[in-house]
């Protein structure tokens, strides 16, 4: 399915506002605009990826390039960043200046669902089928998604690396969950004195802070210079503090009623999602299509390995599009 075309991938770039709140959106393919019902040139499928926290578009990028052009150029591809976590260009705010309240808590994670609905009834038509691909809690997010709005037509979600239950309890979140909980407030300080910083003094450090990894993608250090930004960081943070809370039992329910739909992949070194919940949901769903990764993946992904899993996932999902 893999394209070995080298021409540019058409990317699109929006900062629109969705909820009331600051949102990023790529979108790889030509189509621009899928809430037109009368368009008769639109596409049979989107690709919507869910991201995790941070959940900013340009983590995405590198990622959905590549998977848009294994999927051989035919379906458009979309990464729409969390509400409030972009940096909003000059001249735009990070809440609209408006009098109608569209969301409250829109920064929150249930805000981040409707946020992600709202973004699809808007923007998407009806007729169009999705593939959801969701990361980390964008997994959280797609369940409730799928259990919140069932007219959606989900053909596949694929969870990658699911922090769907138990977060605090996780080994990671044993140590965060303290620090987003209680010392949260005590990071502003330091990252409002670091914004003022030159944006090449804040690459080379973010270059540094990821110097052990053997390649990074490059649109990971420039996306990572919004984490300078006090806003965003307090929208993160936010987010993660009611993860640590409401990310507790895993909706199986859901999960049962959805199952032929879903793709979960799992990591054998996650510390946010460990082996062993691999193992008890596998036990619980023996009939699910539940994968445990083989190539030592982490679980920020989209750091070094995007183009991996990319084609790992045109791979899964071939007889799903054969059958459009």
């Amino acid at each position: 399915m893999r394209s070995g075309s080298e021409e540019p991938v058409p990317l699109h770039e929006e900062f629109i506002y969705c909820c009331g709140a600051a949102t990023h959106v790529l979108k790889c393919g030509p189509w621009k605009d899928l809430s037109k019902d009368e368009n008769k040139n639109l596409p049979r499928l989107l690709f919507m990826i869910i991201p995790g926290n941070p959940g900013l578009a340009g983590y995405y990028r590198t990622f959905i390039q590549a998977l848009y052009c294994g999927l051989n150029q035919q379906y458009p591809v979309w990464v729409v960043s969390h509400a409030g976590h972009c940096k909003p260009p000059s001249g735009m705010e990070m809440i609209e200046d408006t009098d109608i309240k569209e969301l409250e808590d829109v920064f929150g994670l249930n805000g981040q669902v409707e946020h992600k609905l709202n973004f699809l009834r808007k923007n998407v038509s009806k007729d169009i089928k999705l593939v959801l691909i969701a990361h980390s809690i964008g997994c959280y997010i797609t369940l409730e998604m799928m259990k919140r709005a069932s007219e959606l037509q989900v053909l596949r979600s694929v969870l990658l690396f699911p922090t769907i239950e138990r977060m605090a309890q996780s080994p990671q979140g044993k140590l965060m969950t303290p620090l987003l909980c209680k010392l949260r407030y005590a990071v502003y300080m330091p990252v409002y004195l670091l914004s003022f910083l030159p944006e090449g003094v804040k690459a080379s450090l973010v270059r540094f802070a990821l110097r052990g990894m053997k390649t990074c993608d490059e649109s990971s250090i420039t996306t990572s210079i919004n984490l300078f930004s006090v806003d965003c960081i307090a929208n993160i943070l936010y987010m993660a503090s009611q993860e640590m809370m409401k990310v507790v039992e895993r909706d199986s329910t859901t999960i049962k009623q959805n199952l032929k739909k879903l793709i979960f992949y799992y990591g054998t070194g996650d510390s946010w999602c460990p082996q062993h919940y691999y193992d008890e949901i596998k036990m619980d769903f023996p009939d699910g299509d539940i994968r445990l990764c083989e190539k030592g993946l982490r679980h920020a992904f989209v750091l070094d390995a995007s183009k991996e899993m990319a084609a790992m996932i045109t791979d899964w999902l071939q007889d799903d599009l054969t059958k459009l």
